[in-house]
């Protein structure tokens, strides 16, 4: 009973802290913004290793005036705390993983780009190993032949988790360079020449 207290407490509160502290960190960084010359008008999917997550819907903004994208989060406890947390910037999610229960997760996400929203998603989440690209990416991209694009976000200075994503959170008051790449075409490759040319690119400006 305590535990479930604990828990829901803890989903009342730390969203709207998790928020407010990430809008502080960006609000008070200077930005660079590295962005394609190609922004697609139909749907992508925006894809990011799951330490880099924190700052990712501002790069998203950069994109899309009026936000229309759903972000994939796992159903673990912090996964319902994430979810919340997008709530606040006006960003949906679809809750599962792409590799445990992989398929009803996959349709919810094929539907969605159907539905025309772009699709935010971890290869390497929800739970590593972490720099390894999932299936999940590719089989989307190709069913729905829709391009991927890679995010990163390097700061100047940062604190750096201990967890399996080695989670990074930039210090306030530094410099914050947003990258995002032009756009994939994965559509006529072969699902491991497609996870290497994903990995690839995500470890442009990957954390160490």
């Amino acid at each position: 009973m305590r535990k479930r207290f604990l828990r829901a407490l803890a989903l009342m509160l730390v969203p709207f802290i998790g928020a407010l502290l990430i809008r502080i960190i960006y609000f008070t960084s200077k930005k660079h913004f590295h962005m394609p010359q190609v922004i697609p008008k139909e749907p992508v999917i925006f894809a990011f290793w799951h330490g880099d997550l924190l700052l990712q819907p501002y790069l998203y903004y950069q994109f899309r005036k009026s936000p229309k994208a759903k972000v994939l989060i796992s159903d673990h406890f912090d996964g319902q705390i994430i979810a919340r947390i997008m709530t606040f910037f006006h960003l949906g999610t679809i809750h599962g993983s792409t590799t445990r229960g992989g398929a009803k997760v996959l349709i919810q996400g094929l539907k969605a780009l159907l539905d025309g929203y772009d699709i935010g998603i971890t290869p390497d989440g929800p739970k590593g190993p972490r720099y390894t690209v999932s299936d999940g990416v590719v089989v989307m991209a190709q069913k729905r032949q829709a391009k991927v694009i890679v995010y990163s976000c390097v700061p100047s200075s940062y604190w750096q988790l201990g967890s399996w994503d080695r989670f990074v959170i930039p210090k306030p008051f530094g410099a914050l360079n947003f990258y995002a790449s032009e756009p994939l075409d994965l559509s006529s490759m072969a699902m491991g020449e497609a996870k290497e040319y994903l990995h690839k690119a995500l470890m442009l400006h990957a954390a160490v």
